[in-house]
């Protein structure tokens, strides 16, 4: 196994030492409040009703876990290259590049869905405002021929017609046409995307006086919404407080956990913070710390204004507050959505290019990826590559689904940072950590913290042979596998002695990964799998370790 060295550094082109604590507190921001309190958070508060709030409260927990696990490696390594830069030095090459390539999942796949949903806001904004884009201008190819077809089918059979039959048909039959076929394409996601990825290619002081403006107004509005929006909460809405139980409650895992994803891309401006090893640790918790708030307060007016079992809507404030009649509102929650994800995309537009800086710099990717612009200080090409990443599918796709993937994906970076902590606290490189975790003996705490889950599981509302039953494929019993893991942690808890806090992190990782749906876990294996093929292909014969 090649690990690279803990105090390893790096002797190219420095990049721009501009970000203050303040700066990566609302870059955390930036990242974390987007799409997902603009529309998951509906999906979420009606499966599990105002009980969500404790969703969102445990997953800050597990998510808060996994940020002082980060925070820890940026003060031992203040270098770029977040989760794949710490794999390295505790897993080895291997499991780097796998992070590596997952977190290109995370980043640009995530981003896309962000791009697209940026266009749904941004179109139904300019709606409201008189201004009209063409159909065919504003929606994917395969959802326009999805719907014209729907909509032939409709009239043959005599079916209803829906009304994303009726759009996608205007948008085919309206759309010019190439060889036969409609050019239909979502031009204000590309549009986005390129203003985006312009603005981090020329440089981090321009995206951070951006994404600071952006944080403020974000933060105004929600501010606004909040206050506002108690004058017409109802009390009697809050009861029944868990209608579903806990497991109506853990239907929106994904979305919630969606809505956390971005704390973590902070950790690849390292070599652009003026003090990482400081300003870092401190910028995860206090950015994490604030979400969490803010979210708490969001889903208790959402399920405090409207009955739970009306949110299931894709812009979820909108329609509350139109429910109650402010009709106003609706336009300027529109404007905050479309600048909430803007700021999401410029974070992650910022963090993909800086990983790939770093994986070239390691051999693993060609030179190319970790140039340096010579007058911006910016890793030039990886974001030109970035860009066309995230634009060319967001112009063309439609990746609704892709939140379960990103949350997957992230998921698993989270689990590997946890369980590095665990192996440089055996190696003693914890002991250079500026920032260090309190160290709490798990010997018996998790083992007990076993017993009473498996006390659950024999006495709660699922027994073992219920979780056997769910499905027909025993290899996707995802309890029963984490089960399993949970007993050997610990095992190894009990006989190692380890440090609580990486513990728990790596068992609520693991715990949300579990719940996650089946056909993304095959999504999600299919996507390693290709990475490992241009690992053999490229990465394993250029790796700068392994040549020495």
């Amino acid at each position: 196994m090649l690990n690279k060295p803990a105090d390893v550094t790096h002797a190219g082109p420095e990049l721009n030492r501009v970000l203050g604590l303040k700066d990566i507190v609302a870059m955390g921001i930036a990242a974390i409040i987007g799409a997902g309190i603009f529309s998951t958070i509906g999906n979420a508060s009606f499966h599990g009703g105002p009980a969500v709030t404790l969703l969102f409260v445990f997953t800050a927990i597990a998510c808060g876990f996994s940020a002082l696990c980060y925070a820890q490696f940026a003060s031992i390594l203040p270098i770029s290259g977040s989760s794949y830069t710490y794999a390295y030095t505790t897993f080895g090459e291997l499991v780097a590049w796998i992070i590596g390539w997952d977190l290109i999942m995370e980043y640009s796949v995530g981003n896309i869905a962000v791009a697209i949903s940026w266009s749904d806001y941004f179109t139904s904004l300019l709606d409201g405002l008189g201004l009209h884009i063409p159909i065919w201008l504003q929606m994917d190819m395969f959802s326009a021929f999805k719907g014209f077809n729907a909509y032939n089918e409709a009239i043959v059979s005599g079916a209803a017609i829906t009304a994303d039959m009726k759009i996608g048909f205007e948008a085919w039959m309206s759309a010019p046409k190439v060889f036969g076929y409609s050019l239909v394409f979502d031009l204000p996601a590309l549009m986005i995307v390129i203003f985006v990825t312009r603005l981090c290619y020329i440089g981090i002081s321009e995206s951070r006086k951006t994404g600071n403006m952006l944080v403020l107004f974000k933060l105004a509005i929600i501010f606004m919404v909040l206050v506002v929006g108690a004058f017409y909460i109802k009390p009697e809405n809050w009861n029944p407080f868990a209608p579903n139980g806990i497991t109506g409650v853990l239907k929106g895992v994904s979305a919630v956990f969606f809505a956390y994803i971005g704390f973590d891309a902070i950790s690849t401006t390292a070599e652009e913070c003026k003090d990482p090893q400081r300003d870092l640790p401190k910028g995860m918790i206090y950015s994490l710390v604030i979400c969490t708030v803010l979210y708490i307060a969001i889903a208790l007016v959402l399920t405090g204004m409207v009955p739970y079992t009306e949110l299931n809507v894709g812009d979820p404030l909108a329609f509350v507050f139109e429910r109650v009649g402010l009709n106003k509102f609706s336009g300027i929650i529109a404007v905050s959505a479309v600048i909430a994800m803007t700021s999401v995309l410029l974070v992650f537009q910022l963090g993909q290019p800086r990983i790939w800086m770093s994986m070239s710099r390691d051999g693993l990717l060609p030179k190319k990826f970790s140039k340096i612009h010579p007058k911006y200080k910016t890793p030039g090409f990886s974001t030109i590559i970035t860009g066309i990443v995230v634009g060319v599918p967001a112009l063309f796709m439609n990746l609704t689904s892709v939140t379960d993937l990103t949350s997957i994906g992230t998921l698993f970076a989270f689990a590997l940072v946890c369980g590095g902590i665990l192996v440089l606290d055996k190696t003693g490189e914890s002991k250079k950590a500026r920032f260090k975790i309190p160290f709490v003996n798990s010997k018996y705490i998790i083992p007990l913290m076993f017993i009473a889950y498996c006390a659950y599981l024999f006495l709660g509302s699922e027994s073992w042979i219920n979780m056997w039953s769910k499905t027909i494929f025993i290899a996707l019993q995802f309890d029963i596998y984490f089960t399993l893991v949970f007993a050997a942690i610990a095992y190894s808890s009990f006989r190692e002695s380890f440090s609580l806090i990486p513990v728990l992190g790596l068992l609520s990782t693991l715990y949300l990964m579990s719940k996650i749906n089946h056909t993304n876990w095959i999504g999600f294996i299919i996507w390693m799998v290709i990475g490992l093929i241009v690992y053999g292909l490229f990465g394993y014969k250029h790796s700068k370790l392994a040549l020495k």
